[in-house]
């Protein structure tokens, strides 16, 4: 347990915070934003921890986020790929933990494609696990950030209206986010096709649109979602274009928005499919805005867990 007040030996998922947890959370990284506008951007705060990143999918943003936080503590990072790991030789993921464990390392993040997998490393090692992602079921860090860049453009988040848009089905950012907005006042709908939309996903009390500009009539913040197609067996619509012409955002659909909207993306960007470029390149899109604050998020995330005694800044 971080000796900072936040009552978890883990992060597995925004379900099981507190809001008074999440609030925790952003007010510590608000902390961590400074020592990221520094000329040199590193304090001792976690120097002799060691994080190790286990990531056994593909990924750009949230590793490099991961890494680039705990170096900015001071910590040891570590990063083991599924490539480059002995779960390559057979090794089962529990064995492989097992052994990391006996080195005695503080924090282990792990991104894996089974729902579950951080549960199941949280339940049998000491360190405290960090779930970057595992398969469609949550990715806190993710929702953290969109909450902190939220917060920046908005003050509060307390009565906005929030559309998630695209494949609803496959996407654990959508569900992180469902739960994270919804704690802190925020009214979320889905908009999607039919056949990327989980049949039950309305019990999670989202309004839920299959008509794009039905779905985004009254929203504050457009989330959009990449479409999963390492996690698609059978495509759920004809085509990219198809699906593009129907739930893409672009210069046409987003004239009928409100014109104070944040469009926001967790990357990657198919670029011209969910969005069109000079949406994502322009003055309604914080895209940009996240990344950044994902890494003062994931810094504030390895400090509330590690145990320092103090914020050395």
């Amino acid at each position: 347990m971080g000796s900072s007040g936040l009552n978890q030996k883990d992060i597995l998922g925004i379900e099981d915070l507190e809001r008074s947890d999440i609030e925790l959370i952003l007010q510590t990284a608000r902390q961590f934003e400074e020592v990221n506008k520094r000329a040199i951007k590193k304090v001792p705060t976690l120097r002799g921890k060691t994080v190790i990143n286990l990531f056994f999918e593909n990924s750009t943003r949230t590793r490099t986020s991961f890494e680039i936080a705990g170096k900015r503590l001071s910590a040891d990072v570590i990063n083991i790929s599924a490539s480059g790991s002995s779960l390559s030789k057979g090794e089962s993921l529990l064995d492989m933990a097992k052994n990391i464990e006996a080195m005695n390392p503080d924090i282990i993040v792990c991104r894996h494609s089974s729902a579950g997998a951080s549960h199941i490393l949280s339940r049998y090692l000491k360190a405290s696990v960090i779930n970057a992602g595992d398969g469609a079921h949550e990715h806190p860090s993710q929702a953290l950030l969109d909450l902190m860049t939220v917060l920046k453009h908005r003050g509060s988040v307390e009565g906005l209206n929030v559309a998630i848009v695209g494949d609803i089905s496959h996407s654990r950012v959508a569900r992180s986010n469902i739960y994270c907005l919804q704690k802190m006042g925020a009214s979320v709908s889905v908009v999607g096709p039919a056949s990327m939309m989980p049949r039950d996903i309305a019990k999670l009390g989202v309004k839920v649109h299959h008509r794009l500009n039905e779905g985004l009539k009254e929203a504050d913040i457009v989330m959009m979602l990449r479409i999963q197609r390492e996690r698609i067996v059978q495509s759920p619509f004809p085509s990219l274009r198809e699906y593009a012409r129907h739930y893409g955002i672009n210069h046409e659909n987003i004239n009928a928005l409100k014109k104070d909207v944040l469009i926001m993306h967790p990357g990657p960007v198919n670029r011209g499919v969910e969005i069109d470029p000079e949406i994502a390149d322009g003055p309604y899109s914080v895209i940009l805005d996240q990344v950044t604050n994902g890494v003062s998020v994931r810094m504030a995330l390895l400090y509330l867990l590690s145990g320092a005694n103090s914020l050395s800044l």
